[in-house]
């Protein structure tokens, strides 16, 4: 099927605007990137706490927002959020309107992630502050007043990568995850899918960005088959035990196909997971839940898994 109409406004003001990713520093996109999230609409939480949590390379920014409706001593489950942007872009602002989403939808407190990014920080840098943070909040759990057995992890696009793999590092270390949200992540960095072609150009996401995102992130260093990289390319041994699973893909992403390759692999060593295609969708979709109507029914589709796992 064609996009939906409902996208295609959203396209054509990209394409208006696109300026060849050649001629763009990171912090030009950073830049274009942070004015889109002025128009989300964010929704009211009962509280929102900048702090920051003792990295391996200095302090790390997170940010908690409590759901509506609870109290400031309750210890409510818990969801360790990775925005998105290529581990180039992206910040606590442009995730803060699904920070504050999540936490409503499903009745958790949501830490969202500031993470380093590249190219000041390449691989692992991104990484080794993700797992940091999953395991500060399972170790400092009443000072976040969250239950550190109830805990998730999730993220979209990069940040369903950082999840993807957190999830796998963490299977015999713990803390223990209780389920992954994996909002179009990035699996495979080897980049060879058949949607990879399909979707090359003109849909928001497009392959030449990847490739961007790519050489930022690692440098000149070839290391696509590292399972760190690209979780998909972990053996079979590696995704048993792991906790369940929903992959959410759109339609029309370049990062459709290895998505869905990795849930399949994850059902394969049976893992609960649920893997969902919205069709007539592009990157991004599910932040963009204010003007698509399947961002919004991703969001409870995500708050859904979270519930039945956490609550």
């Amino acid at each position: 099927m064609p996009v939906k109409p409902e996208v295609e406004p959203i396209l054509a003001m990209v394409a208006a605007a696109e300026t060849p990713l050649s001629e763009q520093s990171p912090a030009d996109l950073r830049a274009a990137y942070g004015a889109l999230s002025a128009f989300e609409v964010k929704d009211e939480v009962a509280s929102v706490v900048d702090r920051t949590v003792p990295g391996p390379d200095g302090d790390i920014p997170v940010r908690v927002y409590r759901p509506a409706g609870s109290s400031e001593g309750e210890a409510l489950p818990v969801l360790v959020w990775f925005h998105g942007g290529g581990w180039v872009i992206g910040d606590l602002d442009t995730a803060d309107g699904t920070g504050r989403t999540l936490a409503n939808a499903a009745g958790v407190v949501v830490v969202s992630v500031d993470y380093r990014l590249a190219p000041e920080h390449p691989f692992p840098a991104g990484l080794d502050d993700a797992l940091a943070v999953v395991r500060w909040v399972a170790g400092n759990a009443g000072s976040l007043a969250v239950d550190a057995g109830r805990l998730a992890v999730g993220g979209d696009s990069a940040g369903g990568n950082l999840s993807a793999v957190v999830a796998q590092q963490l299977r015999d270390t713990g803390p223990a995850v209780r389920c992954q949200l994996l909002v179009y992540p990035v699996t495979d960095l080897r980049m060879g899918t058949a949607s990879y072609e399909e979707n090359a150009e003109g849909y928001f996401l497009t392959r030449e960005a990847m490739v961007w995102f790519r050489g930022h992130y690692l440098g000149e260093r070839d290391l696509s088959e590292d399972p760190r990289v690209s979780p998909a390319r972990a053996d079979d041994g590696a995704l048993t035990g792991l906790p369940p699973a929903l992959v959410i893909t759109a339609e029309f992403d370049p990062l459709r196909d290895e998505g869905e390759a990795y849930g399949e692999r994850l059902r394969a060593a049976g893992v609960d997971t649920t893997v969902t295609r919205y069709d007539g969708m592009i990157h991004g979709f599910f932040s963009m839940r204010d003007f698509l109507p399947d961002g919004a029914a991703a969001i409870e589709e995500a708050a859904a898994l979270l519930r039945k796992h956490l609550l």
